[in-house]
This record gives structure tokens, sequence and C-alpha cells, in this order.
């Protein structure tokens, strides 16, 4: 496990994550060998099941399990229920969170490449003096397309080659709006909608937008806006991440392309013919 873990905070060093978050090793011991590791955007009891009937030594997970303080791991709880499991099966539990966002190659590259864009170059750069500051390294993409689109026609391309969701895919903007440049950002990206605006860029696609933030963006003649759903947005640099591990260290790698969005259920509202009076 020692390989693995040096291999990963090479990549993605520690001091690269945001204050607030928990990265790195969550639990294992690194002196056990590891020949076969799942990739996951989440640590959910589906995820763990699926790492246990594959028989793994190691989940590496996006989403830390622990971000917030817990006061007791007892088994009748959640995080707590997911830890005992793991430890008594033997596996470990490494978390890369937002020193993945911010690497270049990181997340946010691995969802532009979903798109074609080219010429990428960060959407916000860490500040001057923080650990991860320099290169092409910072949160979020941006891009040019392979050829503009409409908002409504890119919309529709984001659902195609995105992972498929009950979330789907929305926007808010003209659906006329041709779309030439496009920021992207894996996760929850409303904090970057200022960003955004000062790039210049046609369309931002991102995920967990607001109602009240968003609004305010497109009245303020920010880019159109891209809704997908958080786990898909994520879910593309699973792949990237097991090549990393396969090539660098030789281990098996598989990734879970369970969907761990939590909404589940979708229904588009019915479309209104303008001739017919409204109810």
């Amino acid at each position: 496990m020692t390989d693995v873990v040096a291999e990963l905070e090479r990549r993605f060093p520690l001091a690269w994550a945001e204050e607030w978050d928990r990265v790195g090793l969550v639990l294992g011991e690194p002196s056990a060998p590891v020949r076969r590791v799942l990739c996951v955007v989440d640590v959910a009891p589906e995820t763990v099941a699926e790492a246990l009937a594959a028989d793994v030594d190691m989940i590496v997970a996006h989403h830390p399990l622990l971000l917030r303080g817990v006061s007791s791991v007892a088994p009748t709880t959640f995080k707590g229920r997911i830890i005992h499991d793991l430890i008594r099966a033997g596996v470990a539990l490494y978390a890369a969170h937002t020193n993945a966002d911010v690497a270049a190659p990181g997340v946010s590259d691995a969802l532009a490449a979903r798109f074609g864009l080219t010429g990428l170059r960060p959407l916000l750069r860490p500040a001057p003096g923080s650990p991860a500051h320099g290169d092409d390294r910072g949160f979020g993409r941006i891009g040019e397309l392979p050829r503009p689109m409409t908002l409504a026609e890119l919309t529709r391309h984001a659902a195609a080659v995105l992972p498929v969701t009950s979330w789907g895919v929305r926007a808010a903007g003209d659906p006329r709006r041709m779309v030439r440049t496009l920021a992207v950002s894996g996760g929850s990206g409303d904090s970057f909608l200022g960003a955004a605006t000062a790039a210049g860029v046609d369309a931002f696609l991102t995920s967990d937008l607001r109602h009240h933030p968003a609004g305010e963006h497109l009245a303020a003649d920010g880019p159109a806006l891209i809704d997908a759903a958080h786990w898909a947005t994520e879910r593309p640099w699973l792949d990237d991440l097991a090549d990393l591990l396969r090539e660098a260290l030789g281990v098996e790698t598989l990734v879970s392309d369970l969907d761990t969005d939590p909404w589940t259920v979708h229904a588009a509202a019915p479309v209104v013919d303008d001739k017919e009076p409204r109810p």
C-alpha cells in the first residue's frame, strides 16, 4: 500500500487540498499488499459492497467519507458501518478530493475531454503563494468546442457524452445562444460563476447550481449555464485515475459505474401548446 499512497500523493499532493478538505489515507495498514484497487466517486454502502464482491484490497474515492467530524464510528451509524465493513474485510480507503480537482491533469480535465475541448486553461487558478499555485493547475477548465453549438444542442450533447443519471442535464439561458468557448468544473461549481463571467466564456457546465445565484448570474448577462448531476461530472476522472495506478504500479484497477447520485426519479414537465388555454 505504501507504493500506491506514494504515487497518489506524488500526483495529487495533500498540500494542494483546500484547508477544509480531508484527504489521504483514511484506513488501512500501510504495509499491506495491494493487488486490486476500486476507484469510486462516493464511499457508499453500494460501492463498498461492490468492492467486497470484487475482492479488492483498496478503494480510492473522490469524495472523503469523513469530511466532517464524527463523535462515533459505531456500526449503528452510516459511516461507522462502512468503516467496520472495510476493516473487517481488510480493505483500505484513500480519498483524493480538491487536491485532484486542482491537479493538471485532474478531475476537470477528464470532464473537458468528454466534450473534446482544446486549448485548455484553468477556470480559477490557486492564489499566488498557495501550495497548488503554478503550471496549469487550478479549478475547472476552459476550452474551445470542436464546433460551435447552440445552447440547446450542447445540452443534448452533454446528456449524450456524460454518464447517464436520472437527474439528466438542464440548462439556463437562451436556447439559441451560440456556444464556442465552454468552461467546465466537476462537482459543485456555483462558487465559480464569477470566474466564468470574468473569463468571458459562452457557457459554463457544472453541477449543484442553485436557484438564486443562477438567476442573478443570468440577469447580469453571465454565460449560459448547464447543470448536470454531481456524480456524472466527476465519474469521468475515475478512468484516468485507474489508468494512472495501473500504468505506474502495475496493480489491477476497477472503476465503479454505480450511479450514487441521490436523485433517482425525473419527470419532465409536459410541453404546453401556446394555442391552448393554460389551466
